[in-house]
């Protein structure tokens, strides 16, 4: 059994992290402050965490659906959902990516704070590695989101992805193009060692 280790806040909420569970920092407070949802609307939550995303969706969509691999996160996210009085909207399942949903499930809005870090193959083998550790490039999980975006979001749906500039974002922004989908910078932050934490957003077109 997991006890959580630190808690941190948002606004007015509060989110408690267990061993394991990815701690949010400042890519996650970047996604958080320039996320926009509209009322009524469905989401879907790519490696959730401690479920601070989806939570904070949660205020105003209809539902939010919440998936991570580590089934350690999908126990946090779905435990601070309850505390901050959202478990009522939110569904939880452990799967990779988007693996777990039928082609027919479809959503206005996905967040995902992708592993984006450059890495080497034994970093990603631990829980928390999972959720940072993108490969020898940094591109090894968004190159494999990228694609499979378009299938589930409704017409007017959007994208909402974090990475690097460590990790190709002109890259990115063209395998979106690639798949139909009208990419931007929507936000970023500069940090220490010559990296910017960016925010793309990618809307169907």
């Amino acid at each position: 059994m997991h006890f959580p280790i630190k808690r941190t806040h948002f606004g007015n909420f509060t989110f408690d992290i267990v061993e394991d569970v990815y701690e949010p920092a400042e890519d996650t407070f970047l996604f958080a402050e320039s996320l926009d949802v509209k009322e009524g609307i469905q989401v879907l939550d790519l490696g959730a965490g401690c479920g601070i995303l989806g939570i904070l969706a949660a205020q105003k969509a209809f539902s939010v659906l919440s998936v991570d691999i580590n089934p350690y996160a999908v126990r946090c996210a779905k435990e601070n959902a309850v505390h901050n009085f959202v478990r009522g909207k939110m569904v939880f399942i452990q799967a990779d990516l988007l693996t777990a949903l039928i082609s027919e499930e479809k959503f206005d809005l996905i967040l995902f704070n992708a592993p984006y870090l450059p890495s080497n193959e034994n970093e990603s083998e631990s829980w928390i590695g999972k959720a940072w550790a993108g490969g020898a490039n940094g591109r090894q999980v968004i190159d494999r989101f990228i694609p499979q975006t378009a299938a589930h979001l409704k017409p007017c749906g959007r994208v909402l992805l974090m990475q690097s500039t460590l990790t190709g974002v002109e890259e990115t922004l063209h395998k979106f193009k690639e798949c139909q989908l009208l990419a931007s910078v929507k936000a970023e932050c500069k940090l220490p060692f010559f990296e910017t934490i960016t925010l793309i957003e990618a809307k169907m077109t």
